[in-house]
């Protein structure tokens, strides 16, 4: 088997020589540069051809988040940023990192006396041979902007019999850019509420909002419990809970075990809303590894609703689309960045009214 190519960045020696003693836990790992200066890192990318790059934030000359968009924009990779800088509490560093094409985050570990170390060393690991597993897209200087209503027009209409009611999205791996993309992309009037189940590790949950939050026009907040969904809102489910939608139409969040190793799981979330809403529903399934959701859309499907699937061109990782689409639960394959458009031009009915009705 063909090792997995790494290389490190850090300007300090002491740091190189730990994240090296760690990534010797798995002999499936091989680094093949280890750097105190990024900018020649950058310039031997092309020579030495790794899988995977970790780079450290904080460096003198080019530091990370310069050097992640850097690489993203020469010959895109995947990063993974190891940084005193991305504690739980730093969330704005870590999503202005993922926004720029880190693809994952590690804190930096703090000593090879700590007595978590050989935890810490599989952690990395994983994320490692993970992360190998990633397709990293070339990210352009410019941002794209939001659609304009020119744009949308030549965005095909996808039939609709029955009015929506609800959008429900599930993403995880490579998630919080495309949802990012996504939100930012809808008008403040969008005429349904959108129900959203993200992995994401714990403790990261208020600053993945907030930095949606920055460039929505739509609210985004988390589910509350005992009452009902409306538009005009973005839910994601409160942390450590599953979300469910009951048979009165209201938020159902419950303290439970992980189904299938997910808490929240996407799969609950899609299934409850396709017992409530039905064939006014909307599932649309992201980028993210497993099969978390699939057999959730595959309930959407059944009961008329309209299913989505980010395209495997536009996924940093394909298997939750992959799993859906070979169950036959999509009607429809998209890019990521015409997922935006799709939705708005859906026929929507009247779900501010029968919110308050509830």
């Amino acid at each position: 088997m063909k090792k997995i190519r790494v290389f490190l960045i850090d300007d300090s020696q002491i740091a190189l020589a730990v994240l090296k003693r760690m990534l010797a836990y798995d002999p499936d790992i091989e680094v093949v540069g280890a750097f105190t200066n990024a900018a020649e890192a950058l310039r031997l990318i092309p020579t030495l051809s790794p899988d995977v790059i970790c780079t450290d934030l904080h460096m003198p000359g080019m530091d990370g988040l310069v050097f992640t968009r850097t690489v993203m924009e020469r010959f895109p990779l995947p990063i993974l940023v190891i940084s005193v800088s991305v504690q739980e509490h730093q969330t704005h560093t870590i999503f202005e990192l993922l926004d720029n094409g880190a693809i994952d985050v590690f804190p930096k570990p703090k000593g090879i006396l700590d007595g978590e170390f050989e935890k810490q060393a599989r952690e990395l690991t994983s994320k490692v041979k993970i992360l190998s597993g990633v397709v990293a897209f070339t990210r352009h200087k410019k941002r794209p902007q939001a659609y304009s209503k020119a744009e949308r027009l030549p965005i095909a209409v996808i039939d609709n019999p029955h009015q929506v009611r609800m959008v429900a999205i599930g993403a995880s791996t490579g998630g919080p850019q495309v949802l990012h993309n996504i939100f930012r992309n809808l008008p403040a009037d969008f005429p349904a509420p959108i129900v959203c189940v993200q992995h994401i590790s714990e403790g990261f949950l208020d600053g993945f909002i907030d930095w949606l939050a920055q460039e929505c026009a739509l609210k985004i907040v988390k589910a509350p419990h005992g009452l009902p969904p409306i538009p005009g809102n973005i839910y994601f489910p409160q942390e450590g809970f599953q979300l469910e939608v009951d048979n009165l139409g209201r938020f159902n969040c419950i303290n439970r075990a992980g189904h299938e190793g997910h808490c929240p799981s996407v799969t609950l979330t899609f299934r409850s809303v396709a017992q409530y809403y039905g064939k006014t529903s909307v599932g649309i399934i992201l980028t993210g590894m497993g099969r978390d959701g699939a057999d959730g859309i595959l309930d959407i499907a059944r009961a008329g609703g309209i299913t989505i699937a980010q395209d495997e061109q536009s996924c940093v990782v394909f298997g939750m689309p992959r799993q859906a689409i070979e169950l036959g639960a999509i009607r429809c394959v998209l890019p990521a960045d015409d997922i935006a458009a799709v939705l708005q031009r859906l026929r929507f009915t009247d779900c501010r009214k029968h919110a308050l009705q509830l």
